[in-house]
């Protein structure tokens, strides 16, 4: 990438920042609720109108704008205005996904690829979800409270016993915890409007049948080789995700795929202890970890570029480096198309190879500039062929032996590249340093198959001690 990064900061399409506006004039409205809106949200919706003019969505959302400011929209209506918000937010999304590609250096995702969704199950009880969420949006964020929010648990219980509609009760499960959390929503110090919008907006259009399309489209034989692990915790639940380059055994083109697993986790399982829960789920993790490349035969594969992992299906292969790979085999590999519903710009997460760079220390504004930190804090900036490039070192988990120290050392990176809050950032995967004329490298997931590290070992220690407990304490609440 040493010869294209000054691509990012040079002219983004001219109406990124338009759509932009549009959509946030719809998250306002919503914050205050359609059921009887003002005449700022009266206006909110009719730019959100105005942005789709011209697109097939175009008379249904002028309707549905239409009635939603006169506080008379019905279901379909709401449904209407979250196409088009989607859809905004999607073209944002292709712009900067084709900016990234051109940035990597790579071709970009073959997006007519995607196959078209067929109608599934359960009408009625995605009927009853598009119902609470309509409610949601008449009272707006602002008017939440226990009542309307406990609608959502009824809805949930009768979706979770159907496999194919765990995806949307999963999504309606954790919004409305999040939103029983902030209730009433009247005392708020502070509302998150573009994240319970895309929350919201998402679940209506999943609660169209068959619009989540099918997970599995074919099967993928050939080698992989690991890029790195992106590791993601909470409380209760934890996610890997290997990022890869397959080369298919037919000798077609290489692609960009993943692999992911995740499981929930006991609060008392923290640091390298979480590996010990994934592993198990997730063979690749230990490839990772010892630098193996895998071979597959006949895995499970979505349009998207998803491995549906099934140990069945693969087998350690020869030792590979991450960085020999994404030296030489990640330019030539084609990105995965991306499904319609996560056409967002926080799920674009592109792997790309950096070096020769510098690297300083920047002190934040409280802004978006090029360091991307909080007044008063440092953040990291690589300089890339002449241009600033923002390091996300808070996304580098502390289940690994990778650190922001590390990282300003270095002179490679294997990272994914991210917009968040109006920039380009990059997320390092993994690292590379010259120390006594040697290049050595240090992966953020470096532990996943294991470790001798001491503080490791004691992550590793306390998450067996924990996760006995909890087990012999289930194991006797089942006896009796």
């Amino acid at each position: 990438m040493e010869g294209h990064a000054g691509g990012l900061a040079e002219g983004l399409d001219e109406g990124l920042d338009e759509a932009l506006e549009a959509v946030d004039g719809f998250d306002r409205a919503l914050t205050a609720g359609l059921l009887r809106p003002r005449a700022g949200e009266a206006a909110g919706l009719a730019a959100l109108a105005d942005a789709v003019a011209g697109t097939p969505l175009a008379a249904r959302v002028a309707e549905a704008a239409g009635k939603a400011a006169a506080g008379a929209a019905g279901e379909d209506h709401f449904l209407a205005l979250a196409a088009a918000r989607t859809a905004l937010l999607g073209s944002v999304h292709d712009a900067l996904a084709v900016r990234a590609a051109e940035t990597a250096g790579r071709p970009a995702g073959a997006e007519d690829s995607l196959p078209v969704p067929v109608p599934g199950t359960g009408v009625n009880v995605l009927a009853a979800a598009r119902s609470w969420l309509s409610d949601l949006a008449r009272c707006g964020w602002r008017g939440i409270d226990h009542e309307v929010v406990s609608g959502a648990a009824p809805v949930v219980s009768a979706m979770l016993p159907e496999p194919a509609l765990r995806r949307l009760a999963t999504l309606l499960d954790g919004f409305a915890a999040e939103l029983a959390a902030s209730c009433p929503g009247a005392s708020l110090e502070r509302v998150p409007v573009r994240r319970w919008a895309d929350l919201w907006s998402r679940a209506m259009l999943l609660t169209v049948p068959g619009a989540a399309g099918p997970d599995v489209t074919g099967t993928a034989t050939g080698r992989l080789l690991p890029l790195g692990v992106d590791l993601q915790e909470h409380p209760t639940a934890a996610q890997a995700q290997v990022h890869a380059v397959f080369e298919p055994a037919d000798g077609s083109a290489s692609r960009v795929v993943r692999a992911g697993v995740s499981v929930p986790k006991p609060d008392t399982v923290v640091g390298a202890g979480v590996w010990q829960l994934l592993r198990p789920h997730l063979s690749l993790l230990a490839a990772v970890g010892e630098g193996r490349s895998m071979e597959l035969t006949g895995m499970p594969v979505t349009a998207e570029g998803d491995l549906v992992w099934s140990d069945e299906h693969a087998r350690p292969g020869e030792p590979v480096d991450a960085f020999a790979t994404a030296r030489v085999a990640l330019p030539g590999a084609t990105a995965a198309a991306t499904a319609p519903l996560d056409r967002h710009p926080a799920r674009i997460a592109v792997p790309v190879f950096l070096e020769g760079y510098a690297v300083r220390r920047a002190t934040g504004a409280g802004g978006h500039g090029d360091a991307g930190a909080a007044e008063g804090e440092e953040a990291l900036v690589f300089t890339v062929a002449g241009q600033p490039l923002a390091v996300d070192t808070d996304r580098i988990p502390v289940a690994g032996p990778l650190t922001p120290a590390a990282v300003a050392a270095s002179g490679a990176c294997i990272g994914l590249l991210r917009w968040d809050a109006g920039a380009f950032r990059v997320q390092p995967l993994a690292v590379e340093a010259t120390v006594r004329r040697k290049a050595v490298a240090v992966h953020a997931g470096g532990w996943a198959g294991g470790t001798a590290d001491k503080a490791g070992v004691k992550a590793e220690k306390a998450a067996t001690d924990a996760v006995a407990v909890l087990r012999e304490r289930a194991g006797r609440l089942l006896r009796k």
